[in-house]
């Protein structure tokens, strides 16, 4: 396959519908639209055309055709639309028609975008922002990538690299008038300066929140000794009965996962086997080591024993609040009555404020795990340039981290990540 093939998918979600867009992209892209329409329509006005196969002229459907000349189009090549109904048959029949066509063939995953990429219409940031909004299934997470794809971590990549370009630029002037110390002295100084303001910027994105809580829900391990009320608890939480509930101790012997959305963001709740310093047979030991392993994964750990947690970061639940035995409820607990729903809003309430300090912000940038081993190396760099008293190894410490700012945005060293960014993406996009 190559890169000069003229391309095509179905854009539009999978048929049947009322309407099917079916996107044709590429070289060949304006002759494809006059092989298949009466007449071409003028550019990017949509037009009424009857579609016919180029080999029989048998009528395959009436549909808006949407001509958009390259290179001022989503990529950067010349690109077709046709609007056609969007019956299976229909969608078939026209990209059939398609296919036979000299030079076309079926676009692969995300090859619409690659192409964007490859012509300079977007950067690998907005490439992988684009990916996370067409996944996004909460609110948080459509925020997000919304930000990203509609370059936001661009802007500030191209910030920084504008800045710390003219500082490269400043010291191959000062290295011009080397032989003059008092010049190259106040140089150095100046320029580590910048840096360092640079540097703290990147800094403090690193320290934000990962975008991977957004992608993957906020792990939150209810955990605790045999027969506290653990999945009475997860049940009330989730609002549906996940777990087996019985006055049986050790009901649950492995780890019980449910995903729950709340007011737009993502949790994933896990109900773990009761953790006993005597466990009795070797599925309960398993068990209990598979808890243990919850719990060092967790971001929030919602402990239920009478107790005080082994952690005083953990959510420490008073259960059974309802019984009368058990009405005085110890400082910093919260009482609940799961089997009844008496406090469960309260938990979410906890849970929720926890949750907040570990998302990243409504107006802040999240990188994924691609961009934040990228940036840490341009921090790297630049903060052994403000080390360096020799203006020589301040440039090319510099040279280093430009050249991770220029992997970020994907203006270098990412052809070995395209295809798992580009793989994840769906065929018409």
């Amino acid at each position: 396959m190559s890169d000069r093939d003229t391309i095509y998918a179905t854009s539009s979600g999978a048929p049947p519908a009322a309407i099917a867009i079916i996107r044709v992209s590429g070289a060949g892209a304006i002759t494809v639209a006059a092989s298949l329409a009466d007449t071409v329509p003028a550019p990017r006005r949509a037009s009424l055309r009857a579609l016919r196969h180029p080999d029989t002229s048998a009528l395959l459907d009436r549909a808006i055709v949407l001509l958009f000349p390259g290179p001022d189009t989503a990529t950067g090549e010349d690109l077709v639309e046709f609007h056609v109904h969007g019956g299976r048959a229909v969608v078939a029949a026209v990209e059939d028609a398609i296919g036979g066509l000299p030079g076309t063939r079926r676009a692969d995953a995300g090859e619409f975008t690659r192409r964007a990429l490859a012509n300079g219409r977007i950067d690998l940031t907005e490439a992988e922002g684009l990916g996370d909004l067409l996944a996004a299934q909460t609110e948080t997470q459509r925020r997000a990538a919304l930000r990203i794809a509609e370059g936001g971590l661009r802007a500030e990549i191209d910030r920084w690299t504008d800045a710390l370009i003219a500082v490269a630029a400043a010291i191959e002037a000062a290295l011009d008038f080397s032989d003059e110390d008092d010049v190259a002295d106040a140089s150095v100084a100046e320029t580590t300066a910048k840096i360092a303001n640079i540097a703290y910027a990147i800094d403090r994105l690193l320290l934000a929140p990962p975008v991977e809580r957004l992608h993957d829900g906020i792990r939150v391990v209810i955990a605790g000794p045999p027969n506290s009320g653990k999945s009475t608890l997860i049940n009330a939480l989730t609002g549906r009965e996940v777990a087996i509930v019985s006055a049986i101790s050790g009901t649950t012997r492995d780890r019980i996962e449910a995903a729950v959305v709340r007011r737009g963001v993502a949790y994933l709740l896990t109900d773990t086997a009761g953790l006993t310093e005597t466990p009795g047979d070797e599925i309960e030991q398993i068990g209990i080591a598979r808890a243990q392993a919850a719990i060092l994964g967790a971001d929030i750990v919602v402990w239920l024993d009478d107790g005080a947690p082994p952690d005083d970061g953990y959510l420490a639940i008073h259960s059974r609040a309802d019984d009368r035995e058990r009405m005085v409820v110890p400082d910093g607990r919260i009482p609940v009555a799961a089997r009844v729903g008496v406090g469960v809003d309260l938990v979410w309430a906890a849970i929720e404020r926890r949750a907040l300090t570990l998302l990243p912000q409504e107006d802040g940038l999240a990188v994924n795990a691609r961009q934040r081993a990228l940036l840490l190396q341009c921090s790297v760099d630049l903060h052994a340039a403000i080390e360096q008293s020799d203006l020589l190894l301040v440039a090319e410490n510099l040279r280093g981290a430009l050249l991770s700012l220029d992997a970020v945005a994907g203006r270098s060293g990412i052809e070995n990540v395209l295809d798992s960014i580009f793989a994840r993406f769906c065929i018409g996009k």
